[in-house]
């Protein structure tokens, strides 16, 4: 005899078997992820994973573009290490960085509290304006900044001028030429650093300043005990990045003064450029750039130790 089942029963059933498992859905969703995800992996195997692992690898051959590869060891990185040039060149991109990010995050701090003080109009009229630079390609911005420091009637020389100071060769002085190199770098990177720091600030709660103000602290107080503490993540985010780029500067050092006057502004990428470009060999410069690479990593994780990002606090 068989089992009667009630309706209830019976609609529970049907439900069971047309409803999907959970893990059919997880893996259409998985596949789906992965589809999403393809192009750009592929392209970062192809344009970034595939050629460092071929310049690992270089790093131990003895190579040109006419011969075939001869393995020699650990001989370019030993080669590297004893050379005091690339130590000077990393001491002075490390000097030429200390210069760059302190004065790029005063500058975009300053722009963007101003801009989030004004009206809408004048805010994106602000935005506009210190975006330019950043589109500008830097070889033009090096050779407009070329005029700039030209001996004796450029418009540098012209500004010292007015305060009684003479004439300088400012591409020119080994004392001078690698700060000289600094004020375009500023201006064609301020624009992106200065946006991220005013939208970090759109981000702190206004009900922080109003609870302020109704204490009584005046603006820069404000700053200083709201602002800058709310937007200590960004500032890590600011100064890792700002070291990495800057550290690899070329454009700008190699159209302005191609290292000179006596290596003063010969920037580790620049060193690295030139082994490559004159050296019958490359395995040298390969095993250069890798140990710059270990070198700009270490010290980024310095960075993240000394200055410890926080979690986001949910407001």
């Amino acid at each position: 005899m068989a089992l009667e089942t009630s309706p209830a029963e019976s609609r529970r059933v049907r439900k069971q078997k047309a409803k999907p498992s959970s893990l059919g859905i997880g893996r259409r969703h998985n596949l789906l992820a992965y589809g999403m995800l393809a192009p750009a992996l592929i392209g970062l195997s192809i344009f970034v994973i595939w050629p460092l692992i071929r310049a690992i690898y270089l790093c131990f051959y003895e190579w040109n573009f006419y011969k075939s590869n001869r393995f020699v060891g650990w001989r370019n990185f030993t080669n590297v290490l004893k050379d005091d040039e690339f130590w000077n060149s990393v001491i002075r991109g490390f000097r030429f960085t200390c210069m760059v990010v302190p004065v790029m995050l005063i500058i975009a701090f300053i722009f963007g509290a101003l801009a989030r003080s004004v009206g809408a109009k004048l805010s994106g009229f602000l935005k506009a304006i210190i975006y330019i630079p950043t589109v500008i390609s830097g070889v033009v911005a090096s050779l407009v900044f070329q005029m700039i420091y030209q001996y004796p009637g450029g418009i540098a020389n012209w500004l010292v001028g007015v305060f009684g100071v003479e004439a300088q060769g400012w591409l020119a002085d080994t004392k001078l030429a690698l700060a000289a190199l600094t004020l375009p770098t500023i201006w064609v990177g301020i624009g992106l650093t200065a946006l991220i720091m005013l939208s970090a600030m759109n981000d702190v709660p206004e009900s922080y300043y109003e609870a302020a103000k109704l204490d009584g602290a005046g603006w820069f107080r404000q700053q200083r005990y709201i602002t800058l503490p709310q937007m200590k993540n960004i500032f890590l985010y600011l100064v890792v990045t700002g070291f990495t780029a800057n550290m690899q500067a070329l454009e700008i050092p190699m159209v302005m003064t191609d290292g000179g006057p006596a290596k003063s502004t010969l920037v580790p990428n620049l060193y690295i450029f030139q082994h490559f470009r004159f050296d019958a060999t490359k395995g040298f410069s390969m095993a250069a750039a890798f140990i710059l690479f270990l070198v700009m990593g270490g010290i980024s994780i310095l960075i993240f130790r000394l200055l410890q990002s926080e979690k986001a606090v949910d407001v």
